[in-house]
């Protein structure tokens, strides 16, 4: 990746972080660790690498992104409100009544949204009926889902990766944000879903591990997963929650908590700071 893309990158996904503080401040409410830890992710997804217009939520040929771990829904908001589907105005509407941006994700009232989702383990299903979809209408987009590593202990999400496998769905791509914290506690400490890759390699899918909050390692990651032919393909990243925010990141207490007056304060200047760095 080119350096330019990279700052450019990294300028997007900063601002997405202030719009994720910003939307969870304003709702009292939300999911602020584990939508700051796929930031990156679906930063890139968006501003680099799928195909999307904001100008034409509907169009048939566009690739699709199902957030199955729905309450990361102020990640997706943040960055639909950056690439235009939307005012950004609206992120300070979030979780309030009337407003089109619930907790979790709907296609109902937000645009750019392709799934509604929130109960664990669904999302991935209706990434794999997607990718199905495309496949039996002859069309090439492609579908991207981003699940939580403690997700993944539903069992609705091996019953799709059989199926995403069984089908030969080439044209899906998964990701597992493995910030290893859930709203209990680490993953292993709850239910371990370890090793990840191993489990998914032998349902079948073509695997990668990678950096989630490297640019470069998310780049080479989903290139590759488009050249993989005849396998689903599962990138495991490895992220941090609360990624961005100092006094967040590895804290499962920031699992589902907003942040008060002064820590809502602290965390925007210190990604302020951060971002004018990065626009020098």
């Amino acid at each position: 990746m080119d350096k330019k893309t990279l700052k450019e990158l990294e300028i997007s996904a900063c601002k997405v972080r202030l719009g994720i503080i910003e939307g969870v401040f304003n709702a009292k409410s939300g999911h602020p660790g584990g939508s700051l830890s796929c930031a990156d992710i679906i930063t890139y997804l968006y501003f680099n690498h799928m195909r999307v217009n904001s100008e034409n939520c509907s169009d048939e040929n566009r690739d699709r992104f199902v957030l199955s771990k729905g309450h990361a829904a102020p990640a997706l908001y943040a960055t639909l409100a950056l690439k235009g589907f939307f005012p950004v105005d609206w992120i300070k509407t979030l979780r309030k009544i009337d407003s089109k941006l619930q907790g979790h994700p709907s296609i109902q009232y937000t645009p750019g949204v392709d799934m509604s989702t929130g109960s664990l383990g669904q999302g991935i299903s209706a990434a794999c009926g997607m990718a199905l979809g495309a496949k039996i209408g002859g069309k090439d987009f492609r579908v991207y889902s981003i699940l939580g590593d403690g997700e993944i202990q539903e069992g609705q999400v091996w019953e799709a990766a059989m199926y995403a496998a069984a089908k030969k769905l080439d044209n899906l791509c998964i990701v597992i944000d493995n910030n290893n914290l859930q709203i209990d506690g680490t993953v292993e400490e709850v239910n371990s879903p370890y090793p990840i890759p191993e489990k998914f390699q032998s349902f079948g899918w073509n695997v990668i591990k990678i950096d989630g909050h490297d640019f470069n390692d998310i780049n080479d990651a989903f290139e590759a997963a488009k050249e993989c032919k005849g396998k689903p393909t599962a990138i495991i990243a490895k992220t941090i929650k609360g990624k961005g925010v100092s006094f967040m990141e590895n804290q499962v207490g920031w699992h589902g908590t907003a942040p008060n007056a002064q820590q809502y304060e602290d965390a925007v200047n210190e990604l302020k700071d951060k971002l004018s760095a990065l626009e020098r």
